[in-house]
């Protein structure tokens, strides 16, 4: 049964395979852990921003080496939709004025439908989000 989202930034510590970040990880049971369809879009968007950048053959070939590694991550983790719930929310959490971006809102607007924690270093903005659970695997 899925309990936890990956943040973006632990999904890039995923990627450069994070030591404490694995172990906790391989600890929980199949399922338990997945992505938002906001945190995909957010990584892929920088894979292909990457890519675009890119003024060498082999720096174009790393770009979409990466990108290919990035689908295979999300193949193996359920994907949790931003779906109308996730709207609401979110249209709720932007009421509050939270000062916190746009995909971090989104990103908190699922887990709070789906009753999730979000796996996240990132305690000083999404700390903001009243009723949110955060939690940092990193450490």
């Amino acid at each position: 049964m899925l309990q936890f989202l990956f943040d973006t930034d632990h999904l890039t510590l995923l990627e450069h395979g994070h030591p404490l970040l694995k172990q906790r990880l391989l600890q929980q049971p199949t399922g338990a852990v997945g992505f938002t369809v906001v945190t995909a879009a957010e990584s892929l968007r920088g894979r292909l921003a990457a890519i675009g950048r890119a003024r060498d053959s082999a720096t174009r070939l790393a770009g979409w080496g990466y990108f290919l590694d990035s689908l295979h991550i999300f193949q193996q983790f359920p994907l949790v939709p931003f779906d109308q719930a996730a709207e609401n929310r979110f249209q709720q959490l932007l009421s509050l004025r939270l000062r916190i971006g746009t995909q971090d809102t989104m990103i908190a607007a699922v887990a709070l439908v789906n009753q999730l924690i979000v796996l996240t270093r990132n305690r000083r903005d999404f700390g903001r989000v009243p009723g949110l659970r955060i939690d940092d695997w990193s450490v």
